[in-house]
């Protein structure tokens, strides 16, 4: 098969797995009020009724129509003190956090790179990822989450940031992925870091404090680093000596912004931004957000049904 043609496939099944992802928040909006017939086998609204995007009502995981807590003209209202807890997704759509080809402000386009080292150009050039100018189809990549791995920290910020569920407590801030169902622990109890870590962790070690009354501050180490976790889904690497910086600014009652710093000695010169007040809106308090994990047989099957033969790979 030529080349061109592989790229071609790939992009289709690329687009075909971000159809059906996008697709299962969304239901028919038939218009014929509590007696209407579900359109799909489960009463999830599979399309069958749909004419055109009109007819679509966005729902959540419990199949509630979703609620604009700023319908019907509402404002936002000031920015809680000490508060960035809520639901939060991406305020410029459900897409903005995939990030495919790399972080928001560092996109793997070939003009935008981080600061290599020596040592991180060569990590980097060893990996062969799906997405980014560098891209190879499907079955030729070697990223860890092929194999369902977890993505770890700081990859759960810079790819499939979806919705986000920030839970507070006197003691704690627990952050929970909508990628995967994964969670981090963000301790506000005055801890610093164990002087020696236990062990290196995908998601690391977080403690947080207050900027302002608005900004939130978290700091993690003690991350895994290369070769099981990679920083972004283009291939940039991270290395056990990753230092990364979040600050959530609230700037009113509905929208936050997150700002992702990364530092590497290892395999960066100097630290950079991968995210800059990425904003991501509230949404309202009884929003059920959608199940969305990587199972490792759905993966051997698509690599299989299709990951496969769009690489060019027969097998008997």
């Amino acid at each position: 098969m030529k080349r061109w043609h592989l790229i071609v496939a790939a992009i289709l099944l690329a687009s075909a797995v971000a159809l059906a992802q996008a697709g299962r928040g969304q239901r028919p909006n038939t218009g014929r009020g509590q007696g209407a017939e579900p359109s799909g086998a489960n009463g999830d609204g599979g399309g069958r009724l749909a004419r055109s995007t009109a007819d679509l009502s966005v729902v959540d995981g419990w199949g509630n129509p979703v609620k604009d807590p700023l319908a019907g003209g509402k404002t936002a209202g000031p920015a809680p003190v000490h508060d960035v807890s809520g639901t939060w997704e991406p305020a410029r759509g459900p897409g903005a956090g995939i990030q495919a080809n790399g972080p928001v402000s560092m996109p793997s386009d070939g003009v935008h790179e981080p600061p290599f080292t020596p040592a991180g150009k060569a990590a980097y050039d060893k990996h062969k990822a799906l997405y980014g100018y560098r891209n190879v189809p499907p079955s030729l990549s070697n990223d860890p989450r092929n194999h369902c791995d977890p993505l770890g920290f700081p990859r759960a910020d810079l790819y499939q940031l979806r919705h986000t569920q920030i839970l507070q407590s006197p003691k704690k801030v627990v952050i929970l992925y909508q990628y995967d169902k994964r969670y981090r622990v963000v301790w506000t109890d005055g801890r610093d870091f164990p002087k020696e870590l236990p062990d290196d962790r995908w998601y690391g070690y977080s403690v947080g404090k207050w900027a302002d009354d608005t900004t939130f501050v978290v700091n993690t180490i003690g991350l895994l680093g290369e070769p099981r976790t990679w920083l972004d889904e283009t291939g940039r690497p991270m290395s056990d000596q990753m230092k990364v910086e979040e600050r959530f600014h609230r700037v009113n009652a509905n929208l936050m912004e997150i700002t992702v710093t990364i530092e590497d000695p290892k395999f960066f010169t100097r630290p950079w931004v991968a995210m800059d007040k990425f904003p991501m809106k509230l949404q309202s308090d009884d929003y059920d957000v959608i199940e969305m994990l990587c199972a490792p047989s759905d993966m051997e099957s698509y690599s299989k049904d299709f990951g496969d033969p769009a690489s060019g790979i027969v097998k008997k």
